[in-house]
């Protein structure tokens, strides 16, 4: 089986809802492909490069950091490798500029708007966008300006519920749902929220399936346990035992001190 391609996922624009989940680990991605996940995204950084040739049944997303490139150039070079090794979108948080030299090389860029973390400070921080009308105009403003610039996808983070449900329908690009509401085409969790990683704070917008934190410390308690009783034993002579090692023929081990 083939993962949805472009043209599908764009089929599916007001069909279906999708479901979209970042990961980190392969075992992650490898899970999600096997539970049936319609999208999966990772950052196109060296560790993660292999991913995508592991759920070749899903739509795959590479992510180009930000901040790591500083022309579109730059950009362009990474995405093309993206695509190389298996993904078939390319997420990009830069400029409608970019994001037109990589669609003009049939790149398919998923772009972002409204909460974009390292552009936060524009936005007053870590906060709902779109909640005013001066702000809800600049971020149809942006989305169009993506559209223009041949994104396929947009991500939109934490803009105003009903603000996303009306943009949804007045744009032909699919529009991806990070804590923006349900009128969205795609719906997108990061892995750590739905599985319950973090401890802590945990984003207003984000659905925990699982308690994995929770897990972990069990396994580390075990962890601890499993190294007090490896050390107690070898402190009494309880390891190594019989059957933990191998014997010569004591018969040839005294020879050994013969001249």
């Amino acid at each position: 089986m083939k993962g949805l391609s472009v043209k599908e996922l764009l089929e599916a624009k007001g069909k279906r809802k999708l479901a979209y989940v970042q990961v980190t680990r392969e075992e992650e991605a490898i899970a999600a492909g096997e539970a049936g996940m319609d999208m999966i995204g990772t950052a196109f950084i060296p560790e993660r490069a292999h991913f995508a040739k592991a759920v070749p049944g899903t739509h795959f997303q590479f992510g180009l950091p930000w901040g790591k490139h500083a022309s579109a150039t730059e950009a362009l070079r990474d995405a093309m490798a993206a695509m190389q090794a298996g993904a078939q979108s390319v997420y990009c948080g830069m400029s409608p500029a970019v994001v037109e030299v990589l669609a003009r090389e049939g790149v398919p860029v998923i772009c972002h708007v409204g909460l974009v973390p390292p552009k936060a400070t524009w936005t007053g921080g870590y906060r709902a966008v779109g909640k005013t009308l001066e702000q809800a105009k600049t971020v149809w403003r942006q989305v169009q300006a993506f559209e223009d610039a041949g994104a396929f996808a947009v991500e939109l983070e934490v803009v105003a519920a009903n603000l996303a449900s009306e943009i949804s329908p007045r744009t032909s690009m699919l529009t991806i749902s990070l804590g923006s509401g349900g009128g969205c085409d795609a719906q997108y969790l990061f892995s750590a929220d739905l599985l319950g990683e973090n401890r802590g704070h945990i984003p207003r917008h984000a659905k925990t399936y699982r308690n994995f934190a929770e897990e972990r410390d069990r396994l580390q308690s075990e962890r601890i346990a499993a190294y007090q009783e490896y050390i107690a034993d070898v402190t009494n002579g309880a390891f190594p035992d019989a059957e933990h090692i191998v014997e010569m023929d004591e018969s040839a081990l005294g020879k050994v001190w013969q001249d």
